[in-house]
């Protein structure tokens, strides 16, 4: 059947109705507005490194509190992400994802004249990191709605923007800030950031009205063969008065038989489908937020693993540049290595977008081997030296990085995870349970930098916690299978106590009814 995309033409700022999931349409739009959203969030994160010697010769700290910078802008990022899910749910995707994109703008901005690093924790750690969750979470979380077949392929691509961010803003905020200063440089990037709101009004939001089929009324069964089967399910009598047959079931109420009751007959009288005169029923009342996923096992696993893993996504893109600066590579050379990690990153995402979207396959399973892979990249690059030794572990990590952190949100919406249905409250939740590595994961690098005056004991931290996350990650498959084996079982073993033995039927029970039956029939020709 074709598919109806839009009952009347709408405005802009309508919603979209679709009959089933459009997979294109105005998700196309949807998916545009995306890839711009993550360059000016998730690509400004990644490519505030380049700030770092600035920011400890001007404000002559350590590592491990400029560290802090980012940490409380990624912990309040993910700490606010179930608040997120409440706006979205109440006011809409639009208006939340715009107003999050004037707080970004405005917390760097302010960031700019700075004085200290404790203005940097307030401004962009706390009103950009608000601003940064309002922004991405609901735009992700409507882009899956808008797609069904191609999800992982199209939000592997879109995702694609922090990466062409990282490779493009690295390499132009280094030479802007050769130019005017970085605290110009940190200004523009804010003014640059008001396209999130921009973006914001393009989410038009998505309504999936299924089309109701009329099916075709079987033909009626002869009144004699209905009442004989009627007798034979409820185990009575024709001629018994407490046979506990509803009353309608007497030749006298059947339908079409007579002309009582001229209500019920009135919508057959105009040619009219009864089910046509009840108004549609009122739809389920949308919750702002889910906390109902806590009791799935395999859900808390896959938390586990984003909360372990979330230690390998952040301190590397932080940290490259100092390595490489520790290693005696040039200011030029170390932009190019994090712009080499930002490429590989885009090819990483659409190879696992176009992995993810072949069928039949076990996404969960990809998942885990890429997960698996980005920890030999962590582990590498402490073992690297020079220029080359270090491009190519960038390389190497960029593209692992690439296929994991494009799809880890998106694998929500998997049945063997939460589903798509339980996917807007399991992000919400997901994200918020990811702000404790998110807080502790760039200032434990950062200590760790400070205390061994070795910048590889931060990329040993962030293989730990990758490794952690795969052992979860392995377990949520078989919390899914093994929980819903033991829910059928339950299941059945309910339904087996509280159906009774079948009722016992006298022998003569049939013989009765019929010698009742020609008693009665002889009776009338008598008469």
């Amino acid at each position: 059947s074709k598919m109806t995309v839009k009952a009347v033409k709408m405005p802009c700022t309508s919603a979209n109705v679709y009959t089933k999931v459009p997979d294109g349409g105005w998700g196309w739009t949807v998916a545009f507005a995306f890839f711009v959203v993550e360059a000016l969030t998730y690509g400004i994160i990644k490519s505030f490194g380049v700030f770092f010697n600035d920011l400890m010769e001007s404000f002559d700290e350590t590592n491990s509190r400029i560290s802090w910078i980012i940490s409380i802008c990624v912990f309040v990022q993910t700490f606010t992400a179930p608040l997120s899910t409440v706006l979205s749910n109440r006011f809409g995707h639009r208006v939340v994802v715009m107003a999050g994109g004037l707080l970004v703008s405005t917390g760097m901005v302010i960031a700019s004249f700075a004085r200290s690093v404790v203005d940097m924790y307030v401004t962009i750690g706390i009103v950009s990191g608000l601003g940064y969750c309002l922004s991405f979470l609901p735009t992700v979380t409507i882009l899956s709605q808008y797609f069904d077949k191609r999800r992982s392929l199209v939000t592997a691509v879109a995702s694609t923007g922090e990466c062409f961010a990282v490779f493009s803003f690295a390499p132009a905020i280094t030479a802007l800030k050769e130019q005017i200063g970085w605290r110009y440089s940190m200004l523009s990037v804010g003014v640059l950031q008001l396209g999130i709101s921009a973006c914001g009004s393009l989410l038009r939001p998505i309504v999936i009205r299924e089309q109701e089929e009329v099916k075709a009324q079987p033909p009626e069964e002869p009144t004699e063969t209905k009442y004989m089967l009627e007798n034979e399910q409820t185990c009575t009598s024709i001629e018994s008065i407490d046979s506990g047959v509803d009353i309608t079931t007497s030749p006298s109420n059947v339908p079409g038989k007579t002309k009582a009751e001229p209500k019920s007959e009135e919508p057959k009288q105009h040619g009219q489908n009864p089910v046509e005169n009840n108004s549609t029923p009122p739809e389920p009342k949308t919750k702002l937020l889910d906390f109902s996923v806590m009791r799935d096992y395999s859900f808390i696993c896959y938390a586990f693993f984003g909360l372990f893993a979330t230690l390998g996504f952040f301190a590397p893109s932080l940290y490259i540049i100092p390595l490489s600066r520790s290693l005696g590579i040039g200011k030029d050379h170390s932009a190019y290595i994090l712009s080499a990690m930002a490429i590989a990153e885009v090819f990483g995402r659409i190879f696992a977008g176009w992995v993810l979207n072949k069928k039949p396959i076990r996404k969960i399973y990809i998942e885990l081997i890429c997960v698996t892979l980005l920890s030999v990249a962590l582990v590498a690059f402490p073992f690297a030296s020079g220029f080359w030794g270090l491009m190519i572990c960038s390389v190497y990590f960029g593209f692992m990085l690439g296929t994991v952190a494009g799809t880890h949100i998106p694998l929500l919406a998997e049945d063997d995870v939460v589903g798509i249905e339980r996917m807007p409250s399991a992000a919400g939740v997901y994200v918020f349970i990811q702000s404790l590595a998110g807080l502790a994961g760039p200032p434990l690098a950062g200590v760790l930098v400070d205390t061994t005056k070795n910048y590889s004991s931060a990329f040993y931290s962030c293989a730990a916690g990758m490794v952690l996350g795969a052992v979860f990650l392995a377990l949520v498959r078989p919390c899914k299978t093994g929980l819903c084996h033991q829910q059928q079982q339950q299941q059945q073993q309910v339904e087996e106590s509280t159906a009774g033995p079948p009722p016992e039927l006298p022998d003569d029970f049939i013989d009765m009814d019929i010698g009742k039956a020609e008693h009665s029939g002889k009776g009338s020709d008598s008469v």
